[in-house]
């Protein structure tokens, strides 16, 4: 990138353009383009072996694209790794914790190997165990930790020297729901001080929650991108689903829902439920009641949905975001 160029774009953090990276025969990575703004949470999403974490080990420098550019923090990944370097924390999909050193030895030693003074270090690492909610557990050994306790532990130790941008690779992968949302909640904490972050992911709720703007990868190559209300509008609108009384009902609600719909409804006779999809969203469902009040029609549950993140993703590939596609990561 030229020093013209940085100028002139300086709220962009990081960014990629054409990497490809071949394994063998597999083509893990197949001219992905990236772009995350300064302040902003970019989820990565895809399933596993998507080229999810090869994207992420070519930002951090751990590893060269075969073809394609990348810039982190202004700095070419290719030319300037030691630069790159230091302006990012990267926290990986296991915890990377010297077990036999307590909560508080690990973020020291942390300080210590990026040049930070004892008392700075000791400081510094005070400051992020009580921010990260570990004051209590700081001066136990670090393998008696749960497992989100060590995640924790992990991000922090990545937030040790205030990095410009920070990566976090499937930071909840193998976490229990418990564990799960007490990442997440670290993780909007970290979002709250405007940090620059690369949210990998495989868990679609994780990047509707977490993300400003996500991008979708699947078997090498961005499929989508933009934010999650922009990706949920591909799929259509909100769908408006009822389950009446009686199955001898069900031809007036079809009829009834064809009417205030924008498409033609999908019955599931057994249930007695009738779905539709709407332009209107509450409108149109409060017509539809109106309606089959009027014709004395009983409705035992009535339910307005918008898309999910799972729809976006299996009408664009087909399958789903856990499922493996045998793409090397």
């Amino acid at each position: 990138m030229a020093e013209s160029d940085r100028q002139a774009e300086p709220t962009i953090a990081v960014r990629a353009r054409g990497l490809v990276k071949t394994y063998g025969t597999t083509r893990a990575l197949d001219g992905v383009d990236l772009d995350i703004a300064a302040g902003q949470v970019l989820g990565l999403l895809g399933p596993n072996g998507a080229g999810k974490t090869t994207t992420v080990r070519i930002l951090t420098t751990l590893l060269r694209p075969d073809s394609g550019q990348a810039w982190v923090a202004g700095h070419d990944v290719l030319t300037e790794p030691d630069a790159v370097r230091r302006s990012i924390g990267l926290s990986g999909q296991y915890a990377a914790v010297d077990e036999n050193l307590t909560g508080f030895e690990n973020l020291y030693l942390v300080g210590r190997l990026y040049g930070s003074g004892k008392a700075k270090a000791r400081r510094r690492a005070r400051e992020l165990l009580s921010r990260f909610q570990l004051e209590e557990a700081a001066d136990r050994p670090a393998k008696g930790y749960s497992g989100g306790m060590r995640r924790r532990l992990d991000l922090a130790g990545a937030l040790v020297a205030e990095p410009r941008v920070v990566v976090l690779d499937e930071p909840t992968t193998g976490l229990d729901p418990r564990g799960r949302l007490e990442m997440w909640e670290v993780i909007e904490q970290l979002r709250a001080t405007g940090a620059t972050v690369l949210l990998t992911t495989q868990y679609l709720e994780e990047a509707d929650r977490l993300a400003d703007s996500i991008v979708v990868i699947d078997r090498g190559k961005v499929i989508a991108r933009g934010t999650a209300d922009q990706l949920k509008e591909q799929v259509g609108g909100e769908r408006v689903e009822l389950v009446v009384a009686s199955a001898s009902d069900l031809d007036t609600a079809v009829r009834t829902l064809r009417e205030v719909g924008s498409g033609e409804p999908v019955v599931h006779e057994p249930a007695r439920r009738v779905q539709v999809l709407v332009d209107t969203g509450a409108k149109a469902l409060m017509e539809a009641l109106r309606r089959l009040d009027a014709e004395s029609v009983p409705v035992h549950d009535v339910a307005l949905h918008r898309p999910t993140l799972d729809d976006v993703f299996l009408s664009l590939t087909g399958h789903g975001a856990g499922e493996k596609e045998g793409d090397s990561e």
